[in-house]
């Protein structure tokens, strides 16, 4: 179980890191260029407290599993993360946008979570 949820929290952290730190670094309006339409309905705050929040999660998601510190706060970054992506694909869906993606993300981020219950508890 504990090799299943390192392989379902690296493959999570890595996307969520990524998509997380790209949203934090791009204005609202270039993120709208490149392909992200849903940002017209949030304002540039709540983008980047999205991105930050997707951050967060993935740090929370490897570090503590990694250092022994805390290793219930694993499967709470894999709850948070959750909730994120199933908000996510319910912004895509409501704008008819392809939503597989974020189905996908949801996906692990729930098969983290349950993982992390399990392992750690």
């Amino acid at each position: 179980m504990l090799i299943a949820l390192w392989i379902v929290n690296a493959l999570l952290a890595l996307a969520m890191l990524g998509g997380g730190v790209m949203k934090l670094l791009t204005p609202k309006a270039a993120l709208a260029e490149k392909g992200m339409a849903w940002t017209e309905d949030f304002s540039a705050g709540a983008i980047k407290t999205i991105a930050a929040l997707e951050v967060v999660g993935a740090l929370g998601l490897i570090l503590p599993l990694l250092t022994g510190i805390l290793p219930l706060l694993t499967p709470l970054a894999g709850t948070g993360l959750a909730v994120i992506m199933i908000g996510a694909t319910v912004v895509h869906l409501r704008r008819r946008e392809p939503f597989i993606p974020a189905l996908v993300l949801a996906v692990l981020a729930v098969a983290s979570a349950v993982l992390g219950f399990v392992v750690v508890l």
